[in-house]
């Protein structure tokens, strides 16, 4: 078991280098929209490269920060269901939910999309718009963005698992929905908002 909690943490550390590092494309989709804007209103032009481009880098997103959401327990849950249920109660849901739903889900995605990808690889297609991007690039998002996340739905497994029998502590246990979040952070600021501004230490 050891060795599996060992090879949870490795991929819960690949994961989150992914996320934060795909995370930044946002930025650069934010960038691509508003210059095709500009370029719209000063120029009366535009591409569908430009607009297909913003997709693309929404799809990268959504895709390969998934495991990373995943891992920090930022996924959508029912908070008011959850929070009234006992830590084992929801440790087991979480087993359930990950061994019935999101492995299964995942690797019927994997079994699909690589033919998928391969299909539109060779025969380089292309956009149906003139002037788009090919396709494979994008249609290669969904098999690796769902082989990532089998990947930390089974790094969520042997956790929570681990957990459940008390081998290692649950890394998100102050985590108990959103709202808790959300109230946790208020009492952090209600707190530093209490202490005089010449005490306060910079952060």
């Amino acid at each position: 078991m050891s060795f599996l909690i060992l090879l949870s943490r490795g991929i819960d550390a690949v994961n989150a280098r992914l996320g934060k590092g795909i995370a930044w494309l946002i930025l650069l989709a934010i960038v691509v929209s508003a210059v095709n804007a500009i370029i719209r209103k000063v120029f009366d032009t535009s591409s569908n490269s430009w607009l297909e481009l913003q997709w693309v880098l929404f799809a990268a997103v959504f895709l390969l920060c998934s495991p990373w959401t995943l891992k920090d327990d930022e996924h959508i849950r029912i908070d008011i269901v959850n929070a009234a249920l006992s830590k084992r109660a929801r440790d087991g849901i979480d087993v359930l939910g990950h061994v019935a739903f999101l492995l299964p889900f995942s690797l019927v995605m994997l079994v699909t999309s690589w033919p998928f990808f391969f299909a539109s690889f060779a025969i380089e297609e292309q956009s149906m718009n003139a002037g788009g991007l090919p396709q494979w690039p994008a249609k290669l998002l969904i098999p690796v963005g769902f082989t990532v996340l089998f990947i930390q739905g089974l790094s969520e497994l042997i956790k929570r698992v681990a957990i459940m029998t008390g081998r290692m502590k649950d890394p998100n246990a102050r985590a108990v929905g959103h709202q808790a979040a959300a109230e946790a952070e208020a009492e952090r600021l209600l707190a530093v908002a209490a202490v005089p501004h010449k005490d306060r230490v910079p952060s």
